[in-house]
């Protein structure tokens, strides 16, 4: 068995094989991407004719967004070809994966010519969505299906967490556990083990539960902007919720899965929610419409012009096949406990209404749980599988068995099955032997096991080590040293502070700066080794409150403005290491806390950005001074000419350009090529820990240095830039006033003589330059809009 993976060969260079390549290759892997030859072509023509189907996909590779590869340079690890004259070639690689068409003897074929040319230890794995994998594999030789095994990711595979591992019969541990580390530690990915059967976990589920919200809906009239305000954030998914995720997906791929479903589980007694006669109906008319969503300009709802000229999306009525306009939905039970907390006691009072929202979501989790609960072990070994495939590959908040412990089980076993939803025996069993929940938990409410079906009794988690959860740590109050309303500082063991932001999006606060310094403060002490400053919630942080901003008045607005520039400086003559853990949004404030850290531990999934521009102002809590430090002083010592460092340096600002990952916010010189950046998200935390440790052994505190001030000549070329910019419309007279006062902090001041000047220079220009813009009405305008529709104003 192979030992690691250098070098893969992905077979099929469509959407799902081109972002399988693009994952690979971001983490180092050279990658060979193979599709079938270009029609009207044979062997001897030149390469660029035959392999024009894979080298038009690798090009709409590049420009697809979300961006599919982490950095441009990815590209430089895939090569590319045909299966017809480079199947050869694979004979190199230490994984193979197919993702060709979803057609059992298509596979069979392509695997036969693959037992003949790849290596003795390579892994070859099918991304099939639902195929049986010892079908694939019947009739090849043991030596190849011992390695053969299905690796399920989830499309676009770079943002998916989920990756299904589906060994068959015959697959050797070895494989299996080779897998399941490898997606876990280097691909970042939340890996499920699942059993051969139909469909796997996530998309069986998809289109199970799928099917069922689709069905009452249809047979008790409710809309589809009804279904979708009850089955998104309200109960833990994402916004897309049922019709619009089904839309974005494309209808007739959900059809074609639920269709092909229904007959590879004929022993499923709920496999009819597959065959509903309304549903099929349904799904007909639409399909001859061609109304498949996004993909096609319509589906369950279309883009229309509004009456101002703007766009709104209009819901399609089931009944009519009518387009129509938006329409106010309004349920008594959201009314009544729509904003209760926590997720899991919002769904139990939800579901206990008797109105027809209250209905809604009591059959659909009726449903969704009872099946749940038949489908262990049949289609996995354990509920936490369940669970996560939910969470992992849909983006719940919480799974089945977690919501099921939040309502209540003994609760719900005789109303799911008066509903009609059989509720699986060993799930009566559990409670009759005294256990009651699905997941056991200790005395401050953190889960340490679950319950085994086959055990009949709980068995212990797995922990991590590299998995420090917060909302755990704070559970259990032992590992808190000092908080107030904006933030926490932990104990997180071996001598590692943790400080974490706890204001709304992890906003920049007075209070939050607060507590870090006594972040700081404690560092100074003997106990402590190193401080890690890591947040949890889906966004890092989106930099400065803005309201609270707008309401402290112009001298409160200095004040915290100061406050972070001071943080900011501190943390790097901090006598310890100060590491952030960055990932997700990272913005304004919130990237100049991380700029100033003495190392990153970031996230691969990093959205890093200077956005102050769009809201009218400056970069002002040490942003221009980093970016100075980072990209422009290193050029300056060598003694090279720093304009054209100095130019991307603006130009980032100026445009509030974000990063799309990690590496590209290593491009814009947010962070630094001795940063490190982690795939796996659930580890960042530790990783983090173990990097600053590692510092910890030989730092040694540095002099906050010197920065690099240009001067009034690149000032000057920095202006006429902006003229430029100005005169050919592609910004506002206001841009190019906010742009002149950024040119002027940038280059120092616009000194006479350029020169090395101290970092409180910059931050006195950024303070500056900043204070005066607030005071300026179109600024105020643009914030103030902000505020209200969530994007930027070009006034």
């Amino acid at each position: 068995m192979t030992d690691q993976i250098k070098k893969a060969a992905v077979i099929g260079s469509g959407t799902m094989g081109g972002g399988i390549a693009a994952l690979l290759a971001g983490v180092g892997v050279d990658v060979l991407l193979l599709d079938i030859p270009a029609r009207d072509t044979k062997p001897g023509d030149p390469a660029a004719k035959r392999n024009a189907i894979v080298n038009g996909n690798v090009k709409t590779l590049q420009s697809m967004r979300p961006a599919q590869l982490f950095s441009a340079d990815d590209l430089g690890r895939i090569t590319t070809g045909n299966t017809e004259d480079d199947l050869g070639k694979v004979a190199d690689a230490d994984w193979v994966v197919e993702v060709i068409v979803e057609r059992l003897d298509v596979k069979q074929s392509l695997m036969a010519r693959l037992a003949e040319v790849v290596k003795p230890t390579a892994i070859v794995s099918s991304n099939t969505s639902g195929l049986p994998i010892s079908d694939i594999a019947a009739g090849l030789p043991e030596s190849f299906t011992k390695r053969f095994l299905g690796t399920h990711f989830f499309n676009p595979p770079r943002y998916l967490n989920l990756l299904e591992v589906i060994p068959h019969a015959g697959t050797d541990p070895d494989a299996v556990a080779f897998m399941l580390d490898f997606g876990k530690n280097v691909l970042g990915k939340g890996v499920v083990l699942c059993k051969d059967t139909p469909n796997f976990i996530g998309n069986r589920f998809m289109s199970m539960s799928g099917m069922q919200a689709m069905n009452y809906a249809l047979d008790h009239d409710y809309t589809v902007e009804e279904v979708d305000a009850l089955t998104g954030p309200l109960i833990g998914r994402p916004k897309t919720a049922t019709f619009n995720l089904n839309d974005l997906v494309g209808f007739d791929i959900a059809v074609h899965v639920a269709r092909n479903l229904y007959p590879a589980i004929a022993d499923d007694p709920a496999r009819e929610v597959l065959n509903h006669p309304a549903s099929a109906a349904l799904s007909d008319e639409l399909l001859k419409r061609n109304w498949l969503g996004r993909k096609t300009g319509q589906g369950f709802y279309h883009m229309r012009k509004s009456a101002d000229g703007g766009k709104e999306l209009w819901a399609l009525n089931l009944k009519t096949f009518e387009y129509e306009p938006p329409q106010p939905v309004s349920f008594e039970s959201v009314e009544k406990h729509g904003r209760v907390k926590p997720l899991g006691e919002r769904i139990k009072r939800l579901i206990a209404e008797p109105d027809r929202g209250g209905q809604y979501l009591f059959h659909l989790h009726g449903f969704y749980l009872a099946y749940a609960s038949q489908k262990v072990p049949e289609i996995t070994e354990t509920i936490v599988n369940i669970d996560n495939a939910q969470k992992w590959g849909f983006a719940h908040e919480m799974g089945p068995f977690e919501i099921w412990d939040a309502i209540g089980v003994a609760a719900y076993v005789e109303k799911f099955e008066a509903a009609g939803y059989p509720v699986a025996q060993w799930v009566k069993d559990m409670l009759a032997s005294g256990v009651s929940t699905f997941y056991q938990r200790d005395a401050h409410g953190v889960v340490i096991g679950y319950y085994s079906p086959q055990a009949g009794a709980y068995v212990s988690v797995d922990h991590d080590p590299m998995e420090i959860s917060l909302s755990d740590l704070r559970a259990r109050g032992d590992a808190v040293l000092e908080q107030n309303d904006h933030g926490i500082i932990y104990d997180i063991g071996d001598g590692v502070l943790l400080f974490q932001f706890r204001t709304k999006q992890n906003t920049i606060t007075g209070g939050l700066l607060d507590l870090g310094f006594q972040a700081l403060t404690l560092l100074e002490q003997p106990a402590w080794k190193a401080l890690v400053i890591a947040n949890e919630g889906e966004r890092f942080s989106i930099g400065a409150n803005l309201a609270d901003a707008m309401g402290a008045g112009i001298e409160g607005i200095e004040a915290v403005t100061k406050k972070l520039q001071d943080f900011g400086m501190a943390m790097r003559a901090a006598p310890k290491p100060v590491v952030v853990a960055p990932y997700n949004m990272t913005l304004g404030g919130g990237l100049e806390i991380t700029m100033s850290a003495h190392a990153v531990v970031a996230h691969a999934e990093l959205y890093a950005g200077l956005v102050e521009f769009g809201v009218g102002i400056i970069p002002a809590g040490g942003g221009c001074k980093e970016l100075l430090r980072r990209v422009v002083s290193p050029v300056a010592d060598r003694g090279a000419n720093v304009l054209e460092p100095l130019q991307s340096v603006f130009t980032t600002i100026a445009t509030a350009k974000v990063s799309e990952s990690a590496k590209q916010a290593r491009e814009l010189g947010f962070l630094r090529k001795t940063d490190k950046i982690v795939m796996n998200k659930a580890h960042l935390i530790g990783e983090a820990k173990q990097y600053a440790l590692g510092m910890a052994k030989t730092f040694q505190p540095k002099d906050v240095g010197m920065i690099w001030a240009a001067g009034r000549d690149a000032y000057a070329a920095l202006n006429l830039g902006i003229a430029g910019f100005v005169e050919s419309g592609v910004a506002t007279e206001y841009d190019g006033f906010i742009a002149r006062k950024l040119a002027y902090v940038l280059t120092g001041g616009a000194i006479s003589q350029p020169g090395w000047v101290h970092p409180q220079v910059i931050l006195d220009l950024e303070r500056k330059a900043m204070m005066e813009l607030i005071m300026e009405q179109k600024t105020q305008e643009r914030v103030m809009y902000m505020l209200a529709n969530n994007k930027p104003l070009r006034n």
